[in-house]
């Protein structure tokens, strides 16, 4: 193995690990309301508006990083853009009321929004398109892993020490990353399209860049479209599930546990109801099979899968977490045992368990075909663009999703936990029309597949000339 494919290789794992931090940050916020809320004399409600905020503001910075992605260097952006958001998140750990909070929120979203935009502009350059999705479903995985770490992580740490502590955690690790970002190699642009390959073995370099005139185009493109909407829909459904640690807690609680061995034994219940994630890998390697038979493969498929996930998840947030039997301390390791030990032998939580596992392995098939269809239908120049513009309807669905629970939460008049599972049920609806519009996806990107191959084709024999 030469050197270059060492650096090619070295750099996709850094940008999978990267991947992971905007929805850490975006995961320690629910397990800590409870604790804000109090040090800072607030409404539980009112701090999902912050993480609403927080994730709006990444989705519309990420539109700037991704269209500077085609004029400057992307490794210096992606430098840039970690100093910001590490800088915030340790201040935020010093703040001391609401305001403070909600602008080195923003701040803190201004510097995440290059994580997604830059990294999939370098993934998608370096990961051949018959594995796109099975690949891409790492990255995918490691920004779901990244919420459920973040959650953990507030939940073993807050406990013991205050909900202060984790975000000065999280920033020292944002510093030690721009260290390692100095070593990444970056690719050429459109080096893993097949029809580029002729490029290189002439020594010839493909040079399109985008221009702000290409924008209208990418945002009329048919199959463009039908990808915005679905994000939108989706994550106003799966952007609630940040919520899952509260609902866990104010279960447990009702069972009779303080809150210290609450927070902790619903940080590890939403690590482990989240283990059906795994399974994103085998199915973008599913989708990557049915696109190569058929350009209508990946829709088809995953709009089933969103179908199939509905009940599971209304059905977790339904199912009571009866005859719950935990060490009553606020060590965790014990905790973890005996949870691992009730999810055996208690049926209750074992259904849960089962049940979560389905919910999120159904939901694991959405990422990694989703980015790969943003890939096939886009030309190389414009991939980091289209992301970011389809992100910024990620980060719409999310803020509305978010934004909602805080709503709907204000409105319900009867108690916990019973609030938070008619809210999150409620919400859960709304990937209805997300599944749908996969189907509708289906003749629109047969065409856009294919006129992005063939320009790529014609670039290159002209490029060669």
């Amino acid at each position: 193995m030469n050197i270059n494919n060492i650096k090619a290789i070295y750099t996709v794992f850094i940008f999978i690990i990267l991947a992971a931090f905007d929805n850490v940050v975006i995961g320690l916020f629910p397990p800590l309301f409870s604790s804000i809320s109090k040090s800072m004399n607030v409404q539980i409600s009112s701090l999902g508006i912050v993480s609403a905020v927080n994730i709006l503001v990444t989705s519309l910075s990420s539109i700037l990083w991704g269209y500077l992605t085609s004029k400057f260097s992307r490794k210096l952006l992606v430098i840039v853009g970690t100093i910001i958001w590490s800088i915030s998140i340790f201040l935020t750990s010093l703040c001391v009321n609401y305001l403070q909070l909600l602008i080195l929120q923003i701040f803190t979203g201004i510097g995440l929004g290059c994580i997604a935009s830059i990294g999939f502009s370098i993934l998608t350059d370096y990961i051949p398109n018959k594995y796109r999705g099975m690949l891409l479903s790492l990255w995918g995985m490691a920004q779901g892993f990244g919420g459920i770490a973040g959650a953990l992580m507030a939940s073993l740490m807050a406990p013991f020490t205050s909900w202060r502590k984790p975000f000065e955690v999280v920033s020292i690790i944002g510093f030690l990353l721009i260290i390692l970002y100095f070593f990444i190699k970056e690719p050429t642009v459109g080096q893993a399209e097949p029809e580029l390959q002729t490029l290189a073995e002439r020594g010839c370099t493909y040079n399109y860049n985008i221009e702000l005139s290409h924008l209208s185009q990418i945002i009329s493109k048919r199959s463009n479209i039908f990808l915005f909407m679905q994000a939108f829909f989706m994550n106003i459904a799966t952007g609630t599930l940040i919520w899952l640690p509260t609902l866990y807690i104010s279960k447990i609680q009702q069972q009779g546990y303080n809150l210290k061995v609450s927070i902790i034994a619903a940080g590890y219940l939403f690590a482990i109801f989240q283990l059906g994630g795994l399974a994103s890998p085998l199915f973008g390697h599913i989708g990557d099979i049915l696109q190569n038979k058929t350009h209508r493969g990946r829709a088809a498929l995953t709009s089933y899968f969103v179908f199939a996930m509905i009940p599971f998840y209304i059905a977790v947030f339904i199912l009571p977490m009866n005859r719950l039997e935990l060490i009553q301390s606020s060590a965790p390791l014990p905790i973890l045992i005996s949870l691992l030990k009730e999810i055996v032998i208690n049926p209750w939580i074992s259904i849960i368990f089962v049940l979560s596992f389905l919910a999120s392995a159904l939901q694991s098939a959405n990422t990694p075909n989703w980015l790969a269809l943003i890939t096939d239908v886009n030309l190389p120049e414009h991939r980091g663009t289209a992301f970011s513009l389809a992100n910024l309807a990620n980060g719409l669905g999310r803020t509305i999703g978010n934004a909602g629970v805080g709503i709907i939460l204000s409105h319900i008049k009867i108690g916990e936990p019973a609030n938070y599972i008619i809210t999150l049920s409620l919400l859960q609806l709304f990937l209805l029309p997300s599944a749908f519009i996969y189907l509708l996806m289906t003749k629109s990107n047969i065409k856009d597949i294919e006129e992005v191959k063939n320009t790529l084709m014609k670039r290159a024999k002209g490029l060669s000339l």
